[in-house]
Parts: structure tokens; sequence; C-alpha cells
């Protein structure tokens, strides 16, 4: 009965095992993807109105875009006016605290600005916004 002696390659000891690794940076990719807050834009190039009492708005929310030809915009998609209310209804849903934000074409109708204001309000959104620019000095 002969005994097996088995040697160890010098290449055995120095692997080093990668998935702990892979597992940390899986849960912390998952982490900052769960926990960042992602601006929504209205997904339309807007030419706002200039306002000499225009303010900086540091938390947007939900953005609603009015273009030059009356249409209205809300996360990219078109929307007709009597869908406004349900779709900030359901983004309520999601962001609770987050205020509207119009922005409206300076060739936009008053009165279609003045209809997806009031579909944003029978939404129950106190805090609603009209974008405006600054003007320059």
């Amino acid at each position: 009965m002969g005994r097996r002696v088995r040697r160890r390659n010098a290449g055995d000891e120095s692997e080093i095992d990668l998935t702990p690794m892979l597992d940390v940076v899986f849960i912390m990719l998952i982490f900052f993807i769960v926990t960042a807050t992602f601006t929504k834009e209205s997904g339309i190039d807007v030419n706002r109105p200039q306002a000499q009492t225009a303010e900086k708005k540091e938390l947007a929310g939900i953005m609603v875009a009015i273009d030059e030809r009356n249409q209205i915009f809300i996360q990219r998609r078109r929307v007709d006016v009597r869908a406004v209310r349900a779709n900030i209804l359901r983004l309520i849903a999601e962001t609770p605290k987050s205020g509207v934000v119009i922005q409206a074409d300076e060739l936009s109708k008053t009165g279609v600005l003045v209809q997806v204001m009031d579909q944003i309000r029978l939404a129950g959104v106190t805090n609603v916004s009209v974008a405006a620019k600054v003007p320059k000095q």
C-alpha cells in the first residue's frame, strides 16, 4: 500500500475568490439606484416667457409642458386636457410631497394654461407653479 502524496502547485495558493467582493458591489449598486432621486423633465423644448419676479425653484417635482400648438405633455407623452387630472393623481401617488411646475410656451393660449391648472388643482395639488425666464440684465 503505497501512499499517495499530493503535491500542491504554487499557483493554487495565489487564487483569490472574487464572489464576496462582487456581492458587495451589487448590493451597493442596488442601494444607490433605490435611493437616487431622478429629475422628471417635461420632454419638450418650451420657449418660456420672461418675468421680473421669476424665482429659481430647487425641487420641481412633476413637470407639465404646453407647447406653442397648445399640446400638453407630461413625462414626454402627449396628454389630452381631460387626462391631465388622472396623470397628476398617478404621479402624486408616487411622490406625494412634490409640486407641479407648468412650462407654458409664450405662444400658447392662456385658456389652455388655465384649464391645465384647474385640472391639477382638482387632483388635489396646491403647490402649482408656472415656469418663466429671468430677464437678462
